[in-house]
Protein backbone atom coordinates (compact mmCIF):
# COMPACT_ATOMS: atom_id res chain seq x y z
CA UNK A 1 0.00 0.00 0.00
CA UNK A 2 1.24 3.53 -1.05
CA UNK A 3 0.86 6.42 0.83
CA UNK A 4 -0.96 10.06 -0.34
CA UNK A 5 -1.96 13.28 0.58
CA UNK A 6 -5.30 14.79 0.02
CA UNK A 7 -5.33 18.45 -0.05
CA UNK A 8 -8.37 20.91 0.93
CA UNK A 9 -6.38 23.30 1.13
CA UNK A 10 -7.65 25.14 4.25
CA UNK A 11 -7.02 28.22 5.95
CA UNK A 12 -8.65 30.08 8.86
CA UNK A 13 -12.02 32.06 8.15
CA UNK A 14 -11.60 35.93 7.43
CA UNK A 15 -7.92 35.37 6.29
CA UNK A 16 -6.18 38.38 5.39
CA UNK A 17 -4.62 38.25 1.76
CA UNK A 18 -1.00 38.63 2.63
CA UNK A 19 -1.96 35.57 5.10
CA UNK A 20 -3.93 33.54 2.42
CA UNK A 21 -0.61 33.62 0.28
CA UNK A 22 1.45 32.64 3.26
CA UNK A 23 -0.80 29.63 3.98
CA UNK A 24 -0.22 28.59 0.68
CA UNK A 25 3.60 28.44 0.72
CA UNK A 26 3.34 27.12 3.59
CA UNK A 27 1.34 23.91 1.79
CA UNK A 28 3.66 23.59 -0.71
CA UNK A 29 6.50 23.19 2.07
CA UNK A 30 4.67 20.67 3.44
CA UNK A 31 4.19 19.31 0.00
CA UNK A 32 7.93 19.10 -0.72
CA UNK A 33 8.63 17.81 2.95
CA UNK A 34 6.01 14.70 2.36
CA UNK A 35 8.19 13.65 -0.98
CA UNK A 36 10.90 13.64 0.52
CA UNK A 37 10.25 11.42 3.44
CA UNK A 38 8.55 8.70 1.14
CA UNK A 39 4.45 10.05 0.21
CA UNK A 40 4.19 8.65 -3.77
CA UNK A 41 0.87 10.74 -4.30
CA UNK A 42 -0.94 14.45 -4.37
CA UNK A 43 -4.37 14.92 -5.34
CA UNK A 44 -6.42 17.93 -4.69
CA UNK A 45 -9.88 18.74 -4.59
CA UNK A 46 -11.87 21.59 -6.38
CA UNK A 47 -14.40 23.45 -4.10
CA UNK A 48 -15.95 27.13 -4.88
CA UNK A 49 -17.29 29.37 -2.36
CA UNK A 50 -16.36 27.77 0.68
CA UNK A 51 -14.38 30.82 2.04
CA UNK A 52 -13.95 28.64 5.73
CA UNK A 53 -13.95 25.50 4.25
CA UNK A 54 -11.48 25.24 0.96
CA UNK A 55 -9.50 27.60 -1.29
CA UNK A 56 -9.11 24.70 -4.13
CA UNK A 57 -10.89 26.66 -6.72
CA UNK A 58 -8.24 26.65 -9.68
CA UNK A 59 -6.65 23.55 -9.14
CA UNK A 60 -5.10 23.13 -12.66
CA UNK A 61 -3.17 26.01 -10.62
CA UNK A 62 -2.52 24.48 -7.17
CA UNK A 63 -1.26 20.93 -9.06
CA UNK A 64 0.76 22.61 -11.68
CA UNK A 65 2.53 24.72 -8.47
CA UNK A 66 2.84 21.65 -7.42
CA UNK A 67 4.29 19.15 -9.91
CA UNK A 68 6.86 22.23 -10.46
CA UNK A 69 7.91 21.77 -6.76
CA UNK A 70 8.33 18.21 -7.23
CA UNK A 71 9.73 15.64 -9.37
CA UNK A 72 8.71 12.49 -8.79
CA UNK A 73 4.74 12.07 -7.10
CA UNK A 74 1.74 11.43 -9.04
CA UNK A 75 0.18 14.59 -8.87
CA UNK A 76 -3.96 13.82 -8.70
CA UNK A 77 -7.31 15.53 -9.29
CA UNK A 78 -9.47 14.49 -6.72
CA UNK A 79 -11.59 15.33 -8.57
CA UNK A 80 -12.03 17.90 -11.70
CA UNK A 81 -15.50 18.81 -11.28
CA UNK A 82 -16.78 18.08 -14.63
CA UNK A 83 -20.81 19.35 -14.83
CA UNK A 84 -20.69 22.36 -16.82
CA UNK A 85 -19.71 25.38 -16.24
CA UNK A 86 -17.62 24.45 -14.01
CA UNK A 87 -15.64 23.34 -16.43
CA UNK A 88 -15.71 22.85 -20.20
CA UNK A 89 -14.46 19.67 -21.06
CA UNK A 90 -12.62 20.65 -23.84
CA UNK A 91 -10.83 23.41 -21.42
CA UNK A 92 -10.79 20.79 -18.70
CA UNK A 93 -8.40 18.22 -21.29
CA UNK A 94 -6.50 21.03 -22.12
CA UNK A 95 -5.19 22.05 -18.92
CA UNK A 96 -4.93 18.68 -17.85
CA UNK A 97 -2.80 17.51 -20.95
CA UNK A 98 -0.65 20.58 -20.26
CA UNK A 99 0.14 19.25 -16.64
CA UNK A 100 0.89 16.00 -17.61
CA UNK A 101 3.24 17.53 -20.44
CA UNK A 102 4.98 19.52 -17.59
CA UNK A 103 5.08 17.10 -14.67
CA UNK A 104 6.50 14.35 -17.46
CA UNK A 105 3.75 11.84 -17.21
CA UNK A 106 2.90 12.04 -13.58
CA UNK A 107 -0.99 13.29 -13.62
CA UNK A 108 -3.71 11.21 -12.21
CA UNK A 109 -7.00 12.29 -13.53
CA UNK A 110 -9.89 11.85 -10.78
CA UNK A 111 -13.42 13.22 -12.13
CA UNK A 112 -16.63 14.38 -9.93
CA UNK A 113 -20.06 15.73 -10.02
CA UNK A 114 -19.63 17.70 -6.79
CA UNK A 115 -22.12 17.52 -3.89
CA UNK A 116 -23.07 20.91 -2.74
CA UNK A 117 -25.90 23.51 -2.97
CA UNK A 118 -23.28 27.02 -2.14
CA UNK A 119 -21.38 25.64 -5.05
CA UNK A 120 -24.00 23.90 -7.51
CA UNK A 121 -26.34 26.61 -6.92
CA UNK A 122 -23.33 29.21 -7.43
CA UNK A 123 -23.22 28.20 -10.91
CA UNK A 124 -26.52 27.34 -11.75
CA UNK A 125 -26.43 23.44 -11.79
CA UNK A 126 -29.67 20.98 -11.63
CA UNK A 127 -28.21 18.50 -9.35
CA UNK A 128 -30.65 15.83 -11.17
CA UNK A 129 -28.60 16.17 -14.11
CA UNK A 130 -25.34 16.53 -13.03
CA UNK A 131 -24.19 12.16 -13.12
CA UNK A 132 -25.42 12.62 -17.17
CA UNK A 133 -23.61 15.58 -17.43
CA UNK A 134 -20.82 14.29 -15.66
CA UNK A 135 -20.56 10.96 -18.25
CA UNK A 136 -20.90 13.47 -21.52
CA UNK A 137 -18.37 15.82 -20.43
CA UNK A 138 -15.45 12.61 -19.60
CA UNK A 139 -16.37 11.08 -22.82
CA UNK A 140 -15.93 14.48 -24.61
CA UNK A 141 -12.43 14.47 -22.58
CA UNK A 142 -11.22 10.88 -23.87
CA UNK A 143 -12.02 11.78 -27.74
CA UNK A 144 -9.86 14.63 -27.41
CA UNK A 145 -7.19 12.83 -25.94
CA UNK A 146 -7.29 9.91 -28.27
CA UNK A 147 -8.72 11.11 -31.41
CA UNK A 148 -6.63 13.29 -33.77
CA UNK A 149 -9.85 15.33 -34.38
CA UNK A 150 -12.24 15.52 -31.76
CA UNK A 151 -16.03 15.89 -32.54
CA UNK A 152 -18.92 15.71 -30.55
CA UNK A 153 -23.11 15.81 -30.73
CA UNK A 154 -24.29 15.03 -27.16
CA UNK A 155 -27.29 16.30 -24.70
CA UNK A 156 -25.32 18.76 -22.77
CA UNK A 157 -22.13 19.76 -25.28
CA UNK A 158 -21.75 19.75 -28.70
CA UNK A 159 -17.82 20.17 -30.19
CA UNK A 160 -17.30 21.11 -34.13
CA UNK A 161 -14.43 19.17 -35.39
CA UNK A 162 -11.43 20.44 -33.56
CA UNK A 163 -7.55 19.21 -33.01
CA UNK A 164 -6.93 19.46 -29.27
CA UNK A 165 -3.60 20.76 -28.49
CA UNK A 166 -1.94 19.73 -26.43
CA UNK A 167 -2.69 15.98 -26.11
CA UNK A 168 -1.53 14.13 -22.66
CA UNK A 169 2.07 12.72 -22.38
CA UNK A 170 0.68 9.28 -20.92
CA UNK A 171 -0.97 6.77 -23.45
CA UNK A 172 -3.61 6.09 -23.98
CA UNK A 173 -4.31 9.21 -21.38
CA UNK A 174 -3.45 9.05 -17.85
CA UNK A 175 -5.57 7.15 -15.49
CA UNK A 176 -8.55 7.85 -14.22
CA UNK A 177 -10.48 8.19 -11.48
CA UNK A 178 -14.04 8.92 -10.08
CA UNK A 179 -14.59 10.23 -6.11
CA UNK A 180 -17.82 8.19 -4.59
CA UNK A 181 -19.45 8.54 -1.65
CA UNK A 182 -22.44 5.99 -1.78
CA UNK A 183 -22.43 2.23 -2.25
CA UNK A 184 -23.85 3.04 -5.38
CA UNK A 185 -21.06 5.01 -6.92
CA UNK A 186 -18.77 2.68 -5.62
CA UNK A 187 -20.45 0.35 -8.00
CA UNK A 188 -20.44 2.97 -10.99
CA UNK A 189 -16.68 3.34 -10.93
CA UNK A 190 -16.16 -0.38 -11.04
CA UNK A 191 -18.75 -0.71 -14.25
CA UNK A 192 -16.71 2.00 -15.99
CA UNK A 193 -13.30 0.64 -14.84
CA UNK A 194 -12.37 3.83 -13.06
CA UNK A 195 -10.06 3.84 -10.19
CA UNK A 196 -11.99 4.19 -6.92
CA UNK A 197 -11.15 7.72 -4.95
CA UNK A 198 -13.59 6.64 -1.88
CA UNK A 199 -14.42 9.81 -0.34
CA UNK A 200 -17.19 9.12 2.47
CA UNK A 201 -16.99 10.48 5.53
CA UNK A 202 -16.77 8.65 9.20
CA UNK A 203 -17.15 5.41 7.89
CA UNK A 204 -15.32 2.22 10.03
CA UNK A 205 -12.92 0.09 8.25
CA UNK A 206 -15.33 -2.65 8.20
CA UNK A 207 -18.03 -0.56 5.98
CA UNK A 208 -14.98 0.76 4.17
CA UNK A 209 -14.38 -3.33 3.36
CA UNK A 210 -17.25 -3.60 1.78
CA UNK A 211 -17.59 -1.13 -0.14
CA UNK A 212 -14.28 -2.05 -1.65
CA UNK A 213 -15.67 -5.62 -2.39
CA UNK A 214 -18.64 -3.75 -4.82
CA UNK A 215 -16.24 -2.00 -6.60
CA UNK A 216 -13.46 -5.05 -6.83
CA UNK A 217 -16.70 -7.42 -7.89
CA UNK A 218 -18.25 -5.05 -10.21
CA UNK A 219 -14.75 -4.18 -12.20
CA UNK A 220 -14.14 -8.19 -12.90
CA UNK A 221 -16.59 -7.24 -15.82
CA UNK A 222 -16.18 -3.38 -16.86
CA UNK A 223 -16.91 -2.24 -19.81
CA UNK A 224 -14.11 0.80 -19.89
CA UNK A 225 -15.05 4.71 -20.46
CA UNK A 226 -11.38 4.94 -21.28
CA UNK A 227 -9.06 2.65 -23.30
CA UNK A 228 -7.98 0.69 -20.59
CA UNK A 229 -9.30 0.02 -17.19
CA UNK A 230 -7.87 1.69 -14.05
CA UNK A 231 -8.52 -0.97 -11.22
CA UNK A 232 -6.87 0.95 -8.07
CA UNK A 233 -8.29 1.56 -4.87
CA UNK A 234 -7.32 5.05 -2.94
CA UNK A 235 -9.23 5.81 0.67
CA UNK A 236 -9.53 9.16 2.18
CA UNK A 237 -8.56 9.18 6.18
CA UNK A 238 -8.13 12.19 8.12
CA UNK A 239 -4.60 11.78 9.67
CA UNK A 240 -2.12 13.06 12.60
CA UNK A 241 0.56 11.16 13.94
CA UNK A 242 3.14 12.81 16.66
CA UNK A 243 5.24 11.22 19.72
CA UNK A 244 2.46 10.29 21.76
CA UNK A 245 -1.06 9.27 21.35
CA UNK A 246 -1.87 11.85 23.94
CA UNK A 247 -0.54 14.73 21.85
CA UNK A 248 -1.36 13.37 18.40
CA UNK A 249 -5.37 13.92 19.82
CA UNK A 250 -4.63 17.20 21.58
CA UNK A 251 -3.25 18.80 18.16
CA UNK A 252 -5.68 16.92 16.10
CA UNK A 253 -9.32 16.54 17.91
CA UNK A 254 -10.53 20.45 16.74
CA UNK A 255 -9.23 20.19 13.17
CA UNK A 256 -10.69 16.69 13.12
CA UNK A 257 -14.61 17.84 14.21
CA UNK A 258 -14.00 20.75 12.51
CA UNK A 259 -13.81 19.08 9.08
CA UNK A 260 -16.59 16.65 9.97
CA UNK A 261 -19.11 19.47 11.19
CA UNK A 262 -18.49 21.14 7.94
CA UNK A 263 -18.53 18.21 5.65
CA UNK A 264 -21.76 17.31 7.21
CA UNK A 265 -23.39 20.62 6.54
CA UNK A 266 -22.38 21.41 3.11
CA UNK A 267 -23.77 17.61 2.10
CA UNK A 268 -27.13 18.08 4.28
CA UNK A 269 -27.73 21.35 2.34
CA UNK A 270 -28.35 20.19 -0.88
CA UNK A 271 -30.71 17.60 -0.15
CA UNK A 272 -34.39 20.53 0.49
CA UNK A 273 -32.97 20.89 -3.47
CA UNK A 274 -33.38 17.44 -4.70
CA UNK A 275 -35.85 15.85 -7.26
CA UNK A 276 -37.11 12.60 -7.09
CA UNK A 277 -35.12 10.05 -8.56
CA UNK A 278 -32.67 12.43 -8.50
CA UNK A 279 -28.95 10.65 -8.49
CA UNK A 280 -28.26 12.28 -5.33
CA UNK A 281 -30.92 10.43 -2.67
CA UNK A 282 -28.40 8.63 -1.08
CA UNK A 283 -27.57 11.79 0.73
CA UNK A 284 -31.17 10.98 2.18
CA UNK A 285 -29.05 8.91 4.56
CA UNK A 286 -27.81 12.39 6.41
CA UNK A 287 -31.14 13.39 7.47
CA UNK A 288 -31.81 12.48 10.87
CA UNK A 289 -28.16 12.58 11.82
CA UNK A 290 -27.36 12.58 15.48
CA UNK A 291 -24.69 14.92 15.42
CA UNK A 292 -24.13 14.78 19.25
CA UNK A 293 -22.66 11.35 18.14
CA UNK A 294 -19.91 12.45 16.29
CA UNK A 295 -17.88 13.28 19.19
CA UNK A 296 -14.28 13.05 18.92
CA UNK A 297 -14.05 9.67 21.04
CA UNK A 298 -16.32 8.06 18.79
CA UNK A 299 -14.69 8.55 15.73
CA UNK A 300 -11.38 7.41 17.72
CA UNK A 301 -12.87 4.10 19.06
CA UNK A 302 -14.67 3.07 15.63
CA UNK A 303 -10.72 3.79 14.38
CA UNK A 304 -12.69 6.58 11.99
CA UNK A 305 -9.18 8.27 12.32
CA UNK A 306 -5.59 7.61 11.46
CA UNK A 307 -4.87 9.57 14.65
CA UNK A 308 -2.09 8.44 17.37
CA UNK A 309 1.78 7.77 17.95
CA UNK A 310 3.89 5.91 14.94
CA UNK A 311 2.76 2.71 16.35
CA UNK A 312 -0.82 3.59 16.63
CA UNK A 313 -1.13 4.75 12.75
CA UNK A 314 1.01 2.01 11.79
CA UNK A 315 -1.55 -0.57 13.26
CA UNK A 316 -4.62 1.70 12.16
CA UNK A 317 -3.14 1.89 8.35
CA UNK A 318 -2.47 -1.98 8.75
CA UNK A 319 -6.21 -2.51 8.74
CA UNK A 320 -6.69 -0.19 5.18
CA UNK A 321 -4.11 -2.47 3.67
CA UNK A 322 -5.31 -5.69 5.02
CA UNK A 323 -8.73 -5.03 2.96
CA UNK A 324 -7.43 -4.44 -0.36
CA UNK A 325 -6.97 -0.68 -0.20
CA UNK A 326 -3.95 0.44 -2.53
CA UNK A 327 -3.35 4.31 -2.19
CA UNK A 328 -4.25 5.54 1.34
CA UNK A 329 -4.54 9.35 1.13
CA UNK A 330 -3.92 10.86 4.31
CA UNK A 331 -5.77 14.78 5.28
CA UNK A 332 -3.20 16.16 7.75
CA UNK A 333 -3.65 19.85 6.83
CA UNK A 334 -6.19 21.52 9.45
CA UNK A 335 -7.36 25.13 8.65
CA UNK A 336 -6.54 26.01 12.71
CA UNK A 337 -3.58 23.50 12.86
CA UNK A 338 0.05 25.26 12.75
CA UNK A 339 2.28 24.39 10.21
CA UNK A 340 4.81 23.34 12.23
CA UNK A 341 2.04 20.52 13.72
CA UNK A 342 1.50 19.96 9.96
CA UNK A 343 5.29 19.58 9.44
CA UNK A 344 5.78 17.56 12.01
CA UNK A 345 3.29 14.72 11.00
CA UNK A 346 4.35 14.23 7.62
CA UNK A 347 8.06 13.90 9.10
CA UNK A 348 6.96 11.39 11.32
CA UNK A 349 4.68 9.19 8.86
CA UNK A 350 8.03 9.52 6.97
CA UNK A 351 10.20 8.40 9.74
CA UNK A 352 7.85 5.61 11.11
CA UNK A 353 5.15 4.80 9.48
CA UNK A 354 5.94 4.45 6.01
CA UNK A 355 8.45 2.25 6.45
CA UNK A 356 5.99 -0.66 7.53
CA UNK A 357 4.87 -0.72 4.28
CA UNK A 358 7.66 -1.57 2.28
Amino acid sequence: MEFGLLYEWQMPSGVSREDESRHFHEMFEQIKLAEEVGFKTLFSVEHHFLESFSHASAPEVLLTWAAANTTRMRIGHGVRLLPYPYNHPIRAAEQAATLDLLSQGRLEFGTGRSATLPELGGFGINPAETREMWRESLELILKAWQNPVVEHEGKYFKQAPRTLVPKPLQQPHPPLWMSCTSPESHEIAGALGLGLLSFTLALDVQEVASRIAKYRERIKTADPIGAVANDQTAVFVMAHCAETNELARERARAGVMQYQHDQIELLVSLIPELKDNSSYDYYQRFVGVDYDKFTYDYLENKEMVLVGDPERCVKLAKKYEEIGVDRLLLFVQYKDMPHEHTMDAIRLFGKEVLPAFG
